[in-house]
């Protein structure tokens, strides 16, 4: 059994993730605390690049746990998610067997007591020694607990979802040959959603809902202290007060939280202490993913400047 006990607070939630580099608001703290008070999985929704899969990561190094992470697309199913056969491993069996089967045979003078003997083999090729365990499979054997990360469950088929009921309420599951195989500790569950399908009433309802946006400033910035090393403190308000300012434009992709730590990492890494004009129309495609975005934020981005530069001077 693992040492661990569930936080005490939710303030101890908030503590515990920042000490992993996880700057969580009390919402997301509230999730976690409650997620593993009732040892229930927690369903995160979002944009893409707020902090969805990183929160999984944050949960595991706070708790120092095993990351256990089934990235879900279309297709999956249970022989990648669950468990397969080591089928080279019975075949090499099955030629050991043969080899051996005078021995195996012994005095049977009947077919039936030589079939009898020989079903007291075939159980054993699919027995627990013949299992390939998948990451499903996988984090309910981890003698310790783990975080179980079930990442863009929108991008499997609906049907995958019906495999994974039985995990999501119980922590267990059930293998045909083998029967019932519980959680020797059960896992902290995370399941990220970027909402490209509408998921099943069915699912929902064994998970709490988390959603997350895109932070209040004042949050964005102390990520970005977290995450980005020596940046000044003028240079973080200008970035996510011009960030802020690009979000209200009507974009393919609005940046993100992880776009906001890529685009603050490049401009420390440019030396530059405020934001200037030039330097933001030449790292746009840092912060910007497609063409038809940048083109629609260049004319704005004097503007913006100024309101970011300004905001940082009386805010």
């Amino acid at each position: 059994m693992t040492d661990y006990r569930p936080a005490a607070s939710i303030e101890a939630v908030e503590s515990g993730l920042a000490t992993a580099g996880y700057i969580a608001n009390r919402q997301i703290a509230t999730a976690v605390y409650l997620s593993e008070r009732i040892e229930k999985p927690i369903l995160v929704e979002g944009p893409a690049g707020v902090g969805k899969t990183e929160l999984a990561k944050a949960i595991a190094a706070w708790r120092g746990v095993k990351l256990i992470r089934l990235q879900c697309y279309e297709g999956l199913d249970e022989a990648k998610a669950l468990y397969e056969w080591k089928y080279a491993k019975q075949l090499l069996y099955t030629q050991i067997l043969k080899d051996k089967l005078g021995e195996v045979l012994g005095h049977a003078e009947t077919l039936p007591q030589a079939l009898d003997k020989l079903h007291n083999f075939g159980d054993v090729f699919f027995s627990k020694e013949f299992v390939e365990p998948r990451p499903l499979l996988q984090a309910l054997e981890q003698a310790k607990g783990c975080v179980l990360l079930i990442d863009e469950i929108d991008k499997s088929d609906a049907e995958f979802e019906s495999l994974l009921l039985e995990i999501l309420s119980d922590f267990q599951v059930t293998i045909p040959e083998l029967g019932t195989i519980s959680a020797i500790v059960p896992p902290t569950v995370i399941l990220t959603s970027n909402a490209e399908r509408d998921l099943g009433d069915a699912l929902k309802r064994r998970c709490l809902h988390l959603h997350i946006g895109f932070p209040e400033q004042k949050l964005e910035e102390r990520i970005v202290e977290t995450r980005v090393p020596g940046i000044s403190q003028a240079l973080r308000k200008q970035i996510v007060g011009f960030i802020n300012e690009v979000r209200t434009l009507d974009l393919k992709k609005l940046p993100s939280v992880s776009e906001t730590i890529d685009w603050a990492r490049v401009l420390v890494l440019l030396q530059s202490s405020e934001l200037d004009h030039q330097t933001v129309k030449d790292t746009l495609n840092v912060l910007l993913k497609y063409e038809a975005d940048i083109e629609t934020t260049l004319p704005q981005v004097t503007t913006f400047v100024s309101k970011a530069t300004k905001q940082n001077v009386y805010g």
